[in-house]
């Protein structure tokens, strides 16, 4: 897909819907692009301009009234972000939370680009259990993860365009789990004497796997803590709640079509499914051969 280049009015008029307004240093000399798209059902946009900076003025914020916290990817280049009295610097790879619906400055680099995530206040606010901090670039090894994700997703058309499903929910999931670690001021430091707390956490998980409904919010509870902490325990571990969560039913599966291959059964694929906590097989099928290269009826097959 060829993204065309436009002037500030073309500029402002294509990000102005979904991201606000912004007010280059020099509208007069300025070429941007902006490329829509979905990651996971979440509105996104790749985006990019010669401009020196960029502001989002009190003005702008009464006149769009958009009110969203966003995910920005810096993909190329460098900028330097001004919010709420914080500075943030951020290089190629790097991923901040900023709010729209407050003050904003972008000190930019040259050729610079980046990938915004839209994320509607009101489930972001819901799933972390906290409002976050703006212009917070967190922990590393959340963001690396968070990097590799959007990686595979913008690489993966079908998955960046497909619509909303389970696949995509699930997804969606591991998303905020991520940024949520991401914004973290941590409750306490992870550290050796903290792995009793994650061996319970897992006992947590292994004891109610099976059910459709487990939630990082449902373990964070079971196991007495903040979702917070528990993001960050999981973050250290340089995965989420959710992939751990799925990574234990598809072992679990794994185990029902190991016997019953054994035992020569005829037991449909789709009761192992939902044994397994999958809500439904397709997408169940489509998390098993994404971790095992073949479709779950295949497997027996390929272990012989």
């Amino acid at each position: 897909m060829i993204t065309v280049e436009l002037n500030y009015e073309q500029w402002r008029d294509a990000l102005r819907p979904d991201w606000g307004l912004y007010t280059p240093d020099n509208p007069k000399s300025f070429v941007g692009r902006v490329r829509s798209r979905s990651i996971f059902g979440l509105n996104a946009s790749e985006i990019s301009n010669n401009a020196g900076g960029c502001e989002r003025t009190i003005r702008d914020l009464r006149v769009d009234g958009v009110d969203y916290w966003y995910a920005l990817f810096q993909l190329v280049g460098g900028s330097t972000i001004l919010q709420n009295d914080r500075r943030v610097a951020l290089v190629a790879g790097d991923v901040v939370l900023i709010d729209s619906a407050r003050p904003l400055i972008f000190v930019n680099g040259a050729h610079q680009q980046w990938l915004s995530v839209q994320l509607p206040r009101r489930p972001l606010v819901s799933h972390f259990g906290f409002e976050p901090d703006s212009a917070i670039l967190g922990d590393r090894r959340a963001s690396r993860l968070l990097r590799q994700l959007i990686q595979e997703a913008v690489e993966d058309e079908n998955s960046v365009s497909a619509p909303v499903s389970s696949y995509t929910a699930y997804m969606q999931l591991v998303f905020y789990d991520l940024l949520g670690a991401l914004s973290i001021k941590s409750d306490a430091p992870v550290t050796r004497g903290t792995d009793k707390l994650f061996k319970r956490v897992c006992n947590v998980i292994k004891d109610s796997f099976a059910d459709p409904g487990l939630s990082p919010s449902r373990v964070a509870n079971e196991a007495g803590i903040s979702l917070r902490y528990l993001q960050k325990l999981f973050t250290a571990r340089n995965t989420t709640c959710s992939q751990a969560i799925q990574a234990i039913r598809l072992d679990h599966a794994v185990r029902l079509l190991r016997r019953r291959a054994a035992l020569n059964q005829i037991q449909p694929i789709s009761e192992i499914a939902y044994a397994s906590g999958f809500g439904d097989y397709t997408n169940f099928a489509r998390k098993f051969r994404r971790q095992f290269g073949h479709a779950p009826g295949a497997h027996a097959k390929v272990l012989d």
